[in-house]
């Protein structure tokens, strides 16, 4: 127990457990645009069953450190670049982010001019289908954005005890904030087309990763901040006009 009594490990700990949530916020987002489409009881479920997924997968990560290292190897090269296991998994994440936040942000701004279709297409979906295809998607995320998390957290700290108590700390406070953050999210349609629009951009540095064009996600967060700031002045504004018109009516 004196590693307890240790403020390095303490340091570490809560270093690396911030971190983890930082980089999980690309990560809630996703699950929380998914699990939007799913009927609202089910939802709560799939969010848990999506962030124990992720807490499994990068403890799973953790503990197999020398594989993980190894993906860092090149593996073959084309036109001069050489790939690696990392780089065509990163690749991999980056195109299915791209393909799945554009199909969103098509069924958020187009699709809704077709209802009634819609409703046709959503009827021929059983119920368990929608959920463990749900499931699916945000298992394989997880999978590509644990990978970038475990390969920094061996980076900071050599202990793997830290390692996996700053996971699950981490997971515990995402699990935390998912569902404020998934109804907000549902409230507000141009909140939504903004974090799919973010998801665009992960899925762009993602690939940019896989071709060691390393641009930092700090410049991806400030440019989201700042979307974000505008949209809440827009959203006050519009509450503000519909309270004035109500009085007035």
């Amino acid at each position: 127990m004196e590693f307890l009594t240790d403020p390095n490990i303490w340091i570490a700990f809560f270093m690396l457990a911030a971190l983890e949530i930082v980089l999980g916020i690309d990560n809630i987002i996703f699950i929380s645009i998914l699990v939007g489409r799913l009927p609202a009881e089910k939802r709560d479920v799939a969010r848990r069953l999506g962030l124990g997924f992720a807490m499994v997968s990068r403890i799973g990560l953790l503990f197999s450190l020398a594989w993980v290292m190894t993906l860092t190897q090149p593996l073959f090269t084309v036109i001069g670049q050489k790939i690696s296991g990392r780089d065509l998994i990163l690749l991999g994440g980056g195109l299915f982010l791209l393909y799945k936040a554009s199909h969103e942000i098509f069924m958020e701004v187009e699709a809704h001019q077709s209802d009634e279709v819609a409703a046709g297409a959503t009827s021929t979906q059983t119920g368990a289908t929608l959920f463990w295809g749900t499931i699916v998607q945000i298992g394989v995320v997880d999978i590509v954005f644990s990978l970038d998390s475990v390969i920094t957290a061996v980076g900071m700290v050599d202990n793997i005890n830290v390692m996996v108590a700053a996971v699950i700390a981490s997971v515990g406070v995402m699990l935390f904030a998912a569902k404020p953050i998934g109804d907000f999210v549902d409230r507000h349609p141009s909140i939504k087309v903004l974090a799919l629009a973010f998801l665009t951009m992960v899925g762009t540095l993602l690939i940019a990763e896989a071709f060691d064009v390393h641009v930092p996600k700090a410049y991806v967060y400030v440019a989201m901040l700042f979307s974000l700031g505008v949209e809440a002045l827009n959203i006050r504004a519009r509450a503000k006009r519909q309270t004035l018109e109500e009085e007035k009516a």
